[in-house]
């Protein structure tokens, strides 16, 4: 009970990491994305009644495999992977629909629902059929192991969950720059205390933040060769509203599941999957 009190599941009913598109400048308090900036995120479906509905994000990270969060995932729905998406209200040409089979939705084996403090709130989808890569559809690059951001490194969140707490669902990709928090502060008892732990990571403040439909989506993070390297896996944030006060955004800390991610996707696709830093020079579900 005091779990749920504290903190609030973020689900809806040229090279990997370099997008071939401008970011911008600058989810709650976000903008719409520039179309096609963040080329990794995927909208992850749900049937119901014979219809899709968006409910997670996700990030593509090798051709046949998607990162999400844990919570996005339920045993009893079926569901659909779209790239190449940006505005979900028209159908602009660049998307890929793939549907998922039951049998190839991987969640961390201790992924907790119970327990959302307990960490490891991540997942793996195994498409039916692989991505065709180009512009608009590229593979994120995700960080070395252990790698662990400094305070107020300049990370963007993109997805399209609500616009504010209790808010519509934008049609179009936003984004929202996120300085990250490191965990020094996020731990401390004013802020979240012992739900915070060192496998996650904070980002945002009271005024820019994750919300309903952003869940497994990416947090984007510049790398020092100029590529971008998802950090984090969208996660919770307070059940308070989803711009609190010294509750920042938490992630699931990408560089915690490294070797995790390759023994799943390697060994079920057959071959290693592409995690190395990108070479050369140069993000909460919805219910219903």
């Amino acid at each position: 009970m005091m779990l749920r009190l504290l903190s609030f599941l973020l689900f809806v009913a040229p090279g990997c990491g370099y997008p071939s598109t401008q970011i911008s400048s600058r989810v709650v308090n976000g903008q719409d994305a520039v179309p096609y900036s963040w080329p990794w995120q995927v909208s992850l479906q749900y049937k119901s009644n014979g219809a899709f509905y968006h409910t997670c994000g996700g990030s593509l990270i090798t051709a046949d495999w998607v990162v999400t969060a844990g919570h996005c995932i339920s045993s009893s729905r079926t569901y659909q992977v779209v790239l190449g998406e940006y505005d979900r209200a028209v159908e602009e040409g660049p998307e890929q629909v793939i549907p998922i089979n039951a049998g190839d939705l991987f969640v961390h084996p201790r992924w907790n629902s119970s327990c959302v403090a307990c960490g490891n709130d991540i997942a793996l989808i195994k498409l039916s059929s692989s991505a065709q890569l180009g512009d608009e559809v590229q593979l994120a690059s995700l960080p070395p192991a252990g790698d662990i951001l400094p305070n107020e490194a300049p990370c963007y969140i993109s997805g399209w969950g609500r616009l504010y707490t209790g808010g519509p669902l934008p049609t179009k990709l936003q984004e929202a720059l996120l300085p990250v928090v490191d965990y020094e502060h996020c731990s401390q008892s004013d802020w979240w205390g012992s739900s915070v732990k060192t496998t996650m990571v904070c980002a945002g403040g009271d005024t820019r933040a994750g919300c309903n439909g952003d869940s497994g989506g990416p947090l984007n993070c510049p790398a020092a060769d100029g590529s971008w390297q998802v950090h984090g896996v969208t996660s919770f944030v307070s059940s308070r509203g989803c711009n609190t006060l010294q509750k920042p955004t938490v992630f699931t800390r990408v560089s915690a599941f490294i070797g995790w991610i390759e023994e799943v996707s390697g060994r079920r696709a057959g071959r290693a999957p592409a995690l190395a830093p990108p070479r050369g020079a140069g993000g909460m579900g919805e219910n219903s």
